[in-house]
């Protein structure tokens, strides 16, 4: 029998791994859920937690998540994911903790290979790499995989919700779509742009209220309090924040046919999933649909093909997700456990 640490959400992780670092103030978790496939790979986040064991709950939740993505993407790659704990919110991470955590990763040996997340940049990136190999995401050169991750988790959940409007709205195309995007950074920012591009009518909410009302002034939107955007009459809701959104409480009152969106565990339970799915709400399990960003950085890693390659494997997010939704109409589960299956099976969890 498995214990859980006192962790809901650790799965059979093969490492939790807490690092200080009393001279530059680093306190860092790297959680590594799988390297079935290859080394544990996941960016690493800058956040502000009520206290470390939320952190290490992110972790695990998080790491969890990339195992998953990295399978479902294709990847020669296992899930790692690696939390910086800030003192305080709207804090800065120094570049003596950077150094810190690059230290923290090439002493786990590359069993974990980090990259840029939420807090983070390819400025930042390069300031880990000079303490570690173990590091992806850097600058490139035009024409090649790698780079900041963001423009191409936005492309790909692009594709994912084009796909999820004309499965679950029989949509042919984005024009008049009403389209709710939750989170304005540079994934939620980033579709949004592309969806104004293709004709959707859109309503936007940020936690910076400013950028909301720059990107909905640029873009011919309207905008709402970010407490009220999932809420919205939308036939989309698009939740591009931090995860947990998706509850026993937000689920009710949505009132848009299809979810779809680039933030990382939309489901604050696994027991939401099912609560979506009764709800008769079409929903792109979070992992498949923003995996573009992983696999512009994993094939950069691995040294596998040009930004071509990555533009190519991206282009096949949509096919993963009309399997997932094909077999959850075929079996009555919730698209979350579909997807959930397929990637266990992946990683030899099955």
């Amino acid at each position: 029998m498995t214990s859980n640490w006192g962790f809901p959400d650790f799965d059979d992780h093969e490492g939790i791994h807490l690092f200080t670092d009393p001279a530059s103030g680093l306190k860092a978790v790297v959680a590594i859920h799988s390297t079935k496939l290859g080394p544990a790979a996941g960016g690493v986040r800058f956040w502000h937690y009520a206290d470390s064991d939320r952190a290490i709950t992110d972790a695990l939740r998080l790491s969890r998540g990339m195992s998953f993505k990295n399978a479902m993407a294709g990847l020669e790659l296992g899930g790692g994911k690696g939390v910086v704990l800030a003192p305080e919110p709207g804090a800065v991470i120094t570049t003596e903790q950077l150094e810190a955590f690059g230290r923290a990763v090439e002493s786990l040996g590359g069993r974990y290979v980090t990259a840029e997340d939420v807090g983070m940049s390819e400025a930042r990136m390069k300031v880990i790499a000079g303490q570690t190999r173990y590091v992806s995401g850097l600058p490139v050169e035009s024409g090649a995989a790698g780079g900041d991750p963001g423009p191409y988790t936005a492309h790909g959940v692009y594709l994912g919700v084009v796909a999820a409007a004309k499965r679950g709205l029989g949509a042919t195309d984005m024009k008049g779509v009403r389209v709710a995007v939750q989170g304005l950074g540079s994934v939620g920012g980033g579709l949004a742009r592309l969806l104004a591009r293709d004709g959707a009518v859109l309503t936007l909410a940020d936690v910076n209220t400013e950028r909301a009302e720059a990107m909905a002034a640029e873009l011919g939107a309207t905008t709402v309090p970010a407490d009220a955007i999932l809420t919205q009459d939308v036939d989309l809701v698009s939740p591009n924040a931090l995860g947990a959104v998706l509850t026993e409480t937000s689920i009710p009152q949505i009132r848009a046919k299809v979810i779809a969106g680039g933030a990382n565990n939309q489901l604050a339970v696994r027991a939401d999933g099912q609560r979506v799915h009764d709800r008769g709400i079409l929903y792109a399990p979070d992992y498949v649909i923003n995996a573009g960003g992983i696999i512009n950085v994993g094939l950069e890693y691995l040294g596998h093909g040009d930004e071509a390659e990555v533009m190519a494997r991206i282009a096949r997010i949509p096919e993963r997700l009309e399997q997932v939704w094909t077999e959850s109409a075929a079996s009555g589960e919730p698209a979350s456990e579909v997807a959930d299956r397929i990637a266990r099976g992946l990683i030899g969890r099955g």
